[in-house]
């Protein structure tokens, strides 16, 4: 089943409606929205959640929190045991604001495979309905992880970026980048600040972690991830790693 069409099946006097579903590696979910709000949750695999600002990279422990009406797209790495949260709008939006990605502590993760046999039918004031207010109540808690690559809306800025996704060990500087597009320096960097509100070291740094938590969710060595992701050695990607994440590489699925 596609959760593009699930929401149509949720009903009106629930608050939360939730849904097993799993995914090959490659599976793409084509761009729609939802009239709920979500939380996508894997089990195992990443999700890729693609929108027009941005993406996100959710790897498993982690989830992504979906506005309601967002239009995104979702593209699986690795085979996925994808776990969805439906959220009725009026009480979403007390809950969460923004779409990001959040952690997904063991409690919130037990409620929400429980929830999975919770039928949509389910009576207010049930041990069905506990279960569903009590992860409303976890979502508003769980905090929220730098795994965003905003992308900018400019047609050529956007050439520029999925380059560097595709060869995330390009080294070229600002200004070599500048002179392709035959621009000054200064005019990128500001140009990309503003259509991304990263600078240009920062999103290339970004997108070659995020890209890097995939390969590293396949079981791939990480001598092998941090060369192919332009760091010098394992240390140094290691160091980044932690920088950014609180955690070391070896430990982040742990």
């Amino acid at each position: 089943m596609d959760t593009s069409n699930y929401h149509h099946m949720i009903n009106a006097n629930a608050p939360a409606a939730a849904l097993a579903i799993d995914y090959p590696h490659g599976h793409v979910i084509e761009l729609h929205r939802h009239a709920y709000a979500q939380l996508l949750y894997a089990i195992e695999g990443v999700l890729v959640v693609e929108t027009a600002e941005g993406r996100w990279v959710v790897p498993p422990t982690r989830g992504v929190w979906l506005e309601a009406g967002l239009d995104h797209a979702v593209r699986m790495s690795g085979d996925v045991q994808m776990r969805t949260v439906f959220v009725e709008p009026s009480v979403a939006q007390p809950l969460r604001a923004r779409t990001g990605v959040v952690d997904v502590p063991p409690l919130l993760r037990e409620l929400i495979v429980a929830a999975i046999d919770v039928p949509l039918d389910y009576q207010p004031g049930s041990r069905d309905d506990h279960l569903m207010q009590l992860i409303l109540a976890e979502l508003i808690s769980v905090p929220q992880l730098p795994l965003h690559l905003p992308w900018p809306r400019d047609a050529r800025l956007r050439a520029v970026c999925d380059a560097l996704l595709a060869s995330p060990h390009d080294d070229r500087t600002v200004a070599e980048w500048a002179g392709e597009l035959g621009m000054s320096e200064k005019t990128l960097y500001r140009w990309f600040n503003r259509e991304t509100g990263l600078t240009f070291g920062r999103w290339r740094q970004q997108a070659r972690l995020l890209l890097a938590l995939q390969r590293l969710a396949h079981g791939e060595k990480i001598l092998g991830v941090a060369l192919d992701h332009g760091y010098r050695s394992q240390s140094a990607f290691t160091a980044m790693f932690k920088r950014h994440f609180g955690v070391a590489p070896s430990a982040f699925y742990n």
